[in-house]
């Protein structure tokens, strides 16, 4: 009994460091330089390097706008880098916001590698910046994430409030993403969590949930259980036809509609 235990517990512990030896690669998929810029779309930006707490250097940009409706903070999803994200941004900015977004260590221009406990520094360096150019501003503050941007975006609202949030395709957590897949049993070894629900149980801003009726990465379930764990203010927008990698809106009226209402709506 003692050899079977003692087997047991060895491979377990095999497991474990197996699933966090892999778990950078199944979460994170960034790719490296930078070949379009919100210039080459017609839209003037400056370009700035931040430092992490933990000494990392952070690409951003900053696409400012006169009378903006409101500045956001915009977090991306997993994939890709600030160059693939270009249309959606300007796409924002051209809604009539001022948009700051960063890439993640490891993305695009900026250095390291990723981690979940590593983008959370990232974030918190953007927040910093982010409200020190706009603090004495008259346009409110939103957080904008989607994908696992959404669980960032939470993570920032948890730590300083803006006084918006919209999450976009997201999810409430890392293991909620799994449930019904082989790999949910393997989700217990992870140290990965990502708990957008557990960052939202203090956050009172008021929130917008939009998520793709057809989104084939995160069901549309998940992005309705999110909207059930925000305490605040809250509306969910439904997106007919929309998928998750969407690079424009499916509905795009009643998609921009939505934003534009929920950020005219703020005050600061």
């Amino acid at each position: 009994m003692l050899i079977a235990l003692l087997v047991a517990v060895a491979a377990l512990v095999v497991v474990a460091v197996g699933v966090r030896l892999v778990e950078p690669g199944l979460a994170f998929f960034p790719l490296r330089g930078e070949d379009e810029t919100p210039a080459s779309l017609g839209v003037p930006f400056e370009a700035l390097d931040l430092t992490t707490a933990d000494g990392e250097r952070v690409h951003a940009w900053w696409m400012p706008r006169e009378s903006a409706r409101a500045t956001v903070l915009y977090l991306h999803g997993n994939g890709g880098h600030l160059s693939m994200w270009a249309p959606v941004l300007v796409g924002i900015w051209r809604q009539g916001h001022s948009v700051f977004a960063l890439d993640y260590r490891g993305y695009g221009r900026s250095s390291g590698r990723p981690s979940e406990a590593g983008l959370y520094q990232d974030v918190a360096a953007a927040v910093a910046t982010v409200h020190a150019r706009t603090d004495r501003g008259p346009a409110p503050l939103v957080y904008w994430g989607r994908s696992l941007g959404a669980v960032m975006a939470a993570r920032a609202a948890h730590e300083r409030a803006p006084d918006g949030l919209i999450l976009e395709a997201g999810f409430p957590s890392m293991r909620a993403v799994l449930e019904g897949s082989p790999f949910w049993l393997l989700s217990w070894f992870s140290s990965y969590r990502f708990p957008a629900s557990q960052w939202l149980e203090d956050v009172t801003a008021p929130t917008l949930v939009l998520h793709g009726e057809r989104d084939s990465v995160i069901p549309f379930r998940l992005g309705q259980r999110l909207f059930e764990s925000v305490r605040g203010p809250k509306q969910f927008v439904a997106i007919r036809g929309g998928d998750h990698n969407d690079p424009e809106p499916a509905e795009p009226e009643r998609y921009w509609s939505a934003v534009r209402e929920f950020t005219n709506g703020l005050g600061k």
